[in-house]
């Protein structure tokens, strides 16, 4: 039995040195938005993304939204764009009411309800992955989030490259 325990460790190991491979490496993602534009993840180089997934009847999502819709709209000129994937069965016409009550400006599209996405795996929603600027998945985040702790993530992740 002693013999097992290195092999798994090894193993172990080595699963987490792939991982982080494939985390390295730009993710490739498109969708339609609610108004029929195509998105896609690569025109946005540059800038950092904030990609959430989201519904309309999860609670925690709702009150995430005015956090979200801040942080969108302090940086989105320049430094980082939020991007919303509803993850719901729900008529187009009624998110579309249900965005404009809550008054949200950033891009939503309509994905189907997948543990295993593009950017990794969600558990339950929100769920949101911060893109760094070359396109790679830089943090996942289950729950709500804040604009300032997207913020200092990012301040956080800008001083660690110089």
């Amino acid at each position: 039995m002693r013999s097992i325990k290195p092999v798994a460790l090894w193993m172990a190991v080595c699963l987490l040195w792939l991982q982080t491979l494939a985390q390295a490496e730009p993710v490739r993602f498109s969708a339609v938005d609610i108004d029929g534009k195509e998105l896609h993840l690569s025109d946005y180089r540059g800038k950092w993304v904030l990609v959430n997934y989201w519904a309309t009847w999860c609670a925690p999502c709702v009150k995430e939204i005015p956090e979200l819709e801040a942080f969108h709209n302090k940086h989105k000129e320049n430094k980082a764009v939020v991007l919303g994937l509803n993850m719901e069965s729900i008529k187009l016409d009624k998110l579309r009411r249900f965005l404009e009550d809550k008054k949200v400006t950033y891009p939503i599209a309509q994905v189907d309800m997948a543990v295993n996405t593009p950017f990794g795996m969600v558990f339950g929603m929100p769920t949101s992955f911060l893109i760094n600027p070359k396109g790679e998945v830089a943090a996942r985040e289950v729950g709500i989030l804040s604009a300032e702790s997207i913020e200092n993530f990012i301040e956080r992740s800008e001083r660690e490259q110089r």
